[in-house]
């Protein structure tokens, strides 16, 4: 199939691109383990759990959703040196699918956001936490669809502003209140009624109580199939339009 071979091929030539250079990953691994090891330890008293293992339990999920989104949103600024350097413009004279040009790239970042989701899973063990390995593959998951979906919108506004002056404020004002409503950092049963009734109408934090439930061991929880079912869609919905952004700025 056409587009299957295409995207291999893109999808192949950026990770070539990006394992030239892993410091990146690195990079993208280093706050979220600063979190990790200085502000999870301040989570025990304030949460008023009794173990460390519970504590990380709640905070580890939402530290991944966090680096799924955030690195997935600021994608674009790649995509915008390439279209300052003409790689996009000499993509014009290939007989590749506009679809694979996108999707190839987003399946690199979900690559890239997955080995780091490992190394910080993996330093957890370290402090107690301990989840089965079905319910973390299926966190995985998630947290894939939620860099599909990220990088594909990152990509298409880049697409659209062709800018990093204009890239850059538009990624931080949408991050911030989603991570606000999202109970990434603490979980918004602490919140008043009214913010968690705005918070339901944000799908993030949607994701981040389905994953909570799956490091909790809660595999039948509602929000688990609630949570990868909305990301399904968003990720779907996100890398259609994308591709269209993409159909155009190569055609």
């Amino acid at each position: 199939m056409k587009l299957v071979r295409d995207t291999s091929l893109i999808f192949q030539r950026q990770m070539q691109l990006l394992l030239r250079n892993p410091v990146w990953i690195l990079v993208g691994v280093f706050q979220p383990v600063m979190y990790l090891l200085l502000f999870a330890p301040l989570l025990k008293p304030a949460l008023g759990v009794r173990t460390n293992a519970e504590a990380y339990e709640i905070f580890v999920p939402g530290l991944l959703v966090l680096l799924a989104i955030f690195g997935g949103l600021f994608q674009g600024f790649g995509l915008i040196a390439e279209l300052r350097a003409g790689v996009i413009e000499r993509s014009r004279v290939t007989p590749v699918s506009r679809f694979a040009l996108l999707l190839g790239r987003s399946l690199r970042d979900t690559v890239s956001l997955l080995a780091q989701a490992v190394i910080i899973t993996l330093l957890a063990l370290v402090f107690d936490l301990r989840v089965f390995i079905g319910n973390l593959l299926l966190a995985y998951l998630m947290l894939a669809l939620i860099s599909l979906m990220t990088s594909a919108v990152s990509y298409g506004v880049a697409l659209a502003v062709k800018s990093e002056d204009a890239l850059a404020p538009l990624m931080n004002t949408v991050a911030q209140p989603v991570l606000l409503l999202s109970g990434i950092l603490l979980p918004l049963t602490f919140a008043p009624g009214w913010l968690q009734a705005v918070a339901d109408w944000n799908p993030f934090s949607w994701a981040v109580n389905g994953v909570r439930a799956l490091f909790l061991g809660d595999l039948g929880a509602p929000e688990v199939w609630q949570g990868l079912l909305i990301m399904a869609v968003l990720a779907a919905l996100a890398l259609t339009w994308a591709a269209r952004l993409f159909a155009r700025s190569v055609r």
